[in-house]
């Protein structure tokens, strides 16, 4: 077991965004703009204030814009680097595949992930809230929110004793975020699709994934009418 501090993130930002067109025609969905600026930064912001240092970010579709608006990251004090899925295997390699391919970017050591064009401000990355999942043998840490009107049927459940179900009679809907484990993708080939859903699957079935209930502000804004409702 480590007791490492969670100091590095991945976002995902790699998906062509089909619902949001034709905002995203033009601009990856994570660069869209919510109350003045772009979506990813509201991320950068809070891993900043919380202590992380370094920053992956995979992308593809448009993804030369992503350097252009966000550089190294020094901005917001991070070290900002690039997984290019677009330039180096035509197109995005979905989750697990985009995540086992940005793996040698990070330490192999926990690190939080996120999708770029998911809202959460606020949120807290704070060294408090990923020591439980250092000091554990997890796998991965996931954040819930209560299901959205378009999710209505959620996604895992919450067991009494903290671990993520993917049978139960409640069920909520994965936020996006979690605290994640390199080790969950020994078994993912790096430039291949892969989705996340599976892998966690098999790890909660063996108890090595746990769960919690976040109930502050989250918006997945995957429709121009929920990006224009977060910008009244």
């Amino acid at each position: 077991m480590t007791t490492q501090v969670t100091t590095q993130a991945l976002i995902l930002a790699a998906g062509r965004g089909e619902r949001m067109r034709p905002l995203t025609d033009t601009c990856p969905k994570p660069l869209l703009r919510v109350q003045s600026k772009p979506l990813i930064v509201w991320h950068l912001e809070d891993l900043a204030r919380a202590g992380v240092t370094d920053v992956v970010i995979n992308t593809a579709w448009l993804e030369e814009q992503f350097p252009a608006a966000l550089g190294d990251g020094r901005a917001w004090g991070l070290r900002i680097r690039y997984s290019h899925e677009g330039a180096r295997f035509g197109g995005a390699l979905e989750t697990a595949g985009g995540i086992a391919t940005a793996l040698p970017l990070l330490a192999d050591a926990p690190f939080w992930l996120m999708a770029g064009d998911v809202y959460m401000p606020g949120f807290e990355f704070s060294p408090a809230a990923a020591a439980p999942f250092a000091a554990s043998d997890s796998l991965a840490h996931l954040y819930l929110v209560p299901n959205p009107p378009h999710h209505p049927q959620g996604d895992f459940g919450i067991s009494a004793d903290g671990l993520a179900l993917d049978e139960a009679a409640e069920k909520f809907t994965y936020s996006t975020l979690g605290l994640y484990r390199p080790a969950l993708f020994n078994h993912t080939p790096a430039g291949q699709k892969a989705a996340l859903a599976p892998l966690l699957r098999q790890a909660m079935r063996r108890g090595l994934v746990s769960a919690a209930l976040y109930s502050g502000p989250w918006t997945d804004v995957g429709t121009p009418e929920r990006l224009t409702e977060l910008n009244e």
